[in-house]
């Protein structure tokens, strides 16, 4: 049987030929071929689009397009569905609000709050201009915008993510139904709903039911919910008779009600103002009001706040506290917060609370006869109790009552700090190794100039500060300078230092850096800015805890219904070296010790502490610590009828009120109580170099006076006084080392030391002893006749006399300076302890 003929157009082959992959083929030939070539053709063609490595990763055009298409369908289909499934729910709890209650740490009850000031009113009784003031502060297009604004709300997404800031997208419709319906929740759940229900109840509900709702059911602080509410509660008048400033002001408290609220929080005065000049102008450009009625508008100052009955006493001003702790530390909201239901435990100890409020009522409310003395009238005391270790506050004390006076001012940042800002300068110092302008390091044992007016060197500024009592001291030791609170010596180390560490360095601590009048300059150093009680309770709680800052906080725990809301984390850093705080430490051992403030002592613990009086003494501070607690009390001055600040002058029956006075001693008894049951401790501290107390001097040896350069001409520390108790001279005050053995034993207070030869030593046959710093007011007047017999500063360092320093019965008295190479000058003495600031 013959093989069969190939199909047309093939070549027949050859059986004897073998069919090799080498072995050329011939062209095919005839109709096929070309049928052929083009198939060949086109699968080469292929062959070249053929997608190779990483780009067989990527999506072809059709499946772009196919998946596209696709998300649209699936997102339309959900937005259908969402809209279907979601209804419009009741109004939800929250609407009528309920109680916060706040525990002391033990859980004891200290307050509840929530007693919901709420009256709804139709929109026709709101007068338009109020109702425009709302929608140029929240939705100046609310009614020509849909009830959502997809672009508005991917806008403020971006925005926040991006960090300039977290910003709502919600029209004036979201915000009504996050109100009414929902919560003030920060979650996805609740958002998307949110948006259903806003577009639902926009095709279902006309603008101005809406904006009735909103204007019903908003926020306005002060407890008040709805704009009837808020109209009485700042205003005290009916919403109808709202002037057009002050719907712009309630308008304003929409964006923040705790913070704007001028009375409550007059720190945000700045930023209030701001918000409804914000308002106004929006009025202007809506075109619903004129330039000009802009130009003649003026700010309405709000009413007094009444607090609820429940919180009187100290429990308004603690609720206070802790409400501002929450919202300021974005733990929650304003709106979420007032929703109410949270059960807060505070750190508040209940004893250590009540042991403070005895001890403002014992040592100053009792006191007090306003009808006698008008001075009492302006009184106020603010105090805040600190664990150092822990950074928890666990007693605070905000005025007389929450009921009378609703300032908390231990929170309240509109008064001086006065010389307890001091310590900070020398913390500074110790913390960047600074030194004098001719290059001396700044110890406690360093030498300073500390005369009244000396004009500060080494800046373009001028600035030639007074002592208080304008005393001069002379050259003097800045520890020495501490006790006494001598303005000029920190003024000049504040230069020495840089006014910009020293900055730092309290902010380190945990000086808020938002302080009012915190400016870098030389006067910083003796305490013009305006920080709380509780901030400055907060910088000697780092102080205390060896340089280590931990934030305060005023929270244990949080809870709603079964949930737990997270606090912040509150890690300890080193806010300075161990030694700088501690060394700083040392030297306000010292002014309880030895300075200003020796009423500490009674608190039977060692303590550490500065003491502060403000400009006009319309304030006067304690700041002090143990080991184991931290607490600062402040005295203020303050018109009750206008809020105007006032001097202490004659209050309480003295003429001035000096921080060692009845500031150290409300601190002495509360330190007293709070500690009860617990043995003293001593400070353990690690010094830095040149910080321990110099070793005496032997006398009549020129060469053995020390000759290192960080303490040339070191006077002699003095040591602690006896409580006031004369002796004719005849102690350590008189008796000095310097000039002959004999030289400053006195008989009766007419001291030969001071007369011949206490300054005719070898050392020093100077003025050092004859002049009137030795002659008079060193021995012979002040030194031994008077009640500064016992003399703390006769010790004198070969001629170079340091007999300054002489008592006035509370060892706080006169005190002359000491000038290297044996001249003493002949100084004003010491004033009393309660007016050396």
């Amino acid at each position: 049987m013959s093989d069969p003929s190939p199909p047309p157009g093939w070549t027949p082959r050859d059986p004897d030929t073998p069919d090799t992959p080498d072995a050329p083929r011939p062209e095919p030939t005839g109709p096929a071929d070309k049928q052929a070539r083009k198939q060949a053709m086109k699968q080469a063609g292929k062959d070249r689009r053929k997608r190779t490595g990483w780009r067989r990763a990527l999506p072809t055009w059709r499946m772009t397009v196919g998946g596209l298409l696709l998300l649209a369908l699936l997102l339309g289909g959900a937005l259908v569905a969402g809209y279907l499934l979601v209804d419009i729910p009741p109004a939800n709890a929250a609407a009528t609000a309920q109680s916060n209650v706040y525990l002391y740490s033990d859980g004891s009850q200290i307050a509840r709050d929530g007693e919901v000031d709420r009256v709804n009113v139709p929109l026709s009784q709101i007068p338009r201009t109020v109702q425009e003031t709302v929608l140029a502060a929240e939705d100046r297009d609310f009614y020509s915008e849909r009830a959502v604004d997809p672009s508005a709300m991917l806008r403020a997404a971006w925005n926040t993510a991006t960090g300039k800031g977290t910003q709502s997208g919600s029209t004036i419709t979201q915000q009504y139904v996050k109100n009414y319906y929902l919560g003030q929740e920060q979650t996805i759940k609740r958002k998307v709903k949110e948006f259903f229900i806003a577009i639902k109840l926009g095709r279902e509900k006309s603008k101005d039911y809406i904006l009735e709702g909103y204007l019903n059911t908003s926020y306005f602080g002060r407890n008040a919910y709805g704009i009837q509410a808020a109209a009485q509660a700042y205003y005290g008048k009916d919403v109808g008779k709202l002037t057009t400033a002050e719907g712009a002001y309630l308008a304003t408290l929409l964006n923040s009600p705790s913070a704007f609220d001028v009375v409550a929080h007059p720190q945000g005065r700045a930023r209030a103002l701001g918000r409804w000049n914000y308002v106004l102008d929006g009025m202007v450009k809506k075109n619903w009001m004129t330039a000009a009625e802009r130009a003649a508008t003026t700010f309405p100052e709000p009413g007094k706040v009444r607090p609820a009955a429940g919180l009187s006493g100290q429990r308004g001003y603690l609720v206070e506290a802790i409400k501002d702790y929450i919202v300021e530390n974005e733990i929650l909201d304003d709106k979420t917060f007032a929703e109410g239901g949270y059960r807060i435990t505070t750190t508040i100890d209940k004893r250590r609370q009540n042991a403070m409020v005895d001890a403002v009522n014992d040592k100053v409310v009792d006191k007090l006869d306003p009808d006698k003395r008008k001075a009492d009238r302006f009184v106020r005391t603010g105090a805040v109790s600190i664990d150092p270790a822990t950074g928890k506050v666990v007693a605070l004390y905000g005025g007389i009552d929450y009921t009378k006076q609703f300032v908390n001012n231990a929170t309240r940042h509109d008064y001086q700090v006065a010389s307890t800002f001091k310590p900070f300068v020398f913390a500074a110092a110790a913390q960047n190794h600074s030194r004098t302008q001719d290059g001396r390091t700044i110890t406690p044992y360093t030498i300073y100039n500390g005369d009244n007016k000396r004009r500060v060197v080494g800046t373009r500024i001028v600035y030639a500060p007074e002592n208080e009592g304008q005393v001069s001291y002379g050259n003097i030791t800045v520890n020495t300078a501490t006790d006494l609170s001598v303005n000029a010596v920190f003024a000049q180390m504040v230069v020495d230092v840089g006014t910009e560490k020293v900055k730092k360095t309290a902010i380190d601590l945990g000086i808020p850096a938002s302080t009012p009048n915190f400016d870098p300059g030389p006067a910083m150093a003796l305490g013009t800015m305006q920080a709380s009680v509780l901030d400055m309770a907060q910088a000697y709680a780092t102080l205390a805890a060896h340089g280590r800052h931990i934030r305060h906080t005023f929270v244990e725990k949080i809870t709603k219904a079964d949930d737990t809301v997270p606090l912040p984390q509150r890690d300890a850093s080193q806010a300075v070296s161990r030694e700088a705080a501690d060394t700083t430490t040392s030297m306000l051992v010292s002014v309880v010790d030895n300075g200003t403030g020796t009423a500490a002592l009674a608190s039977g613990h060692p303590a550490a502490g500065k003491t502060g009086t403000g400009e006009l003494d319309r304030s006067a501070w304690f700041a002090a610590y143990t080991p184991e607690l931290v607490t600062v009390v402040s005295l203020m001055g303050q018109d009750p009828d206008t809020g105007r600040l006032e001097s202490l002058y004659d209050a309480l029956g003295e003429s001035r009120i000096g921080g060692g006075g009845y500031p150290a001693r409300i601190w002495a008894q509360y330190t007293k109580t709070a500690l009860e049951g617990t043995d003293p401790v001593d400070f353990d501290l690690e010094l830095m170099p040149g910080a321990e107390r110099p070793p005496p001097v032997a006398p009549n040896t020129p060469s053995e006076t020390p000759d290192d350069e960080e303490f040339p001409g070191r006077p002699v520390r003095p040591s602690p006084p006896s409580g006031g108790q004369t002796q004719g001279g005849q102690n350590n005050g008189g008796q000095t080392n310097g000039g002959q053995n004999n030289g400053g034993q006195t008989q009766g207070g007419q001291t030969n030391g001071g007369q011949t030869n206490g300054g005719q030593t070898n050392g020093g046959q100077t003025n050092g002893g004859q002049t009137q710093g030795g002659q008079t007011q060193g021995g012979q007047t002040q030194g031994g006749q008077t009640q500064g017999g016992q003399t703390d500063g006769g010790q004198t360092t070969t001629g170079q006399a340091t007999t300054g320093r002489t008592g006035t019965g509370q060892g706080d008295g006169g005190a002359t300076g000491a000038n290297p190479g044996g001249a003493t000058e002949g100084r004003r003495p010491r004033p009393p302890a309660d007016l050396v600031e």
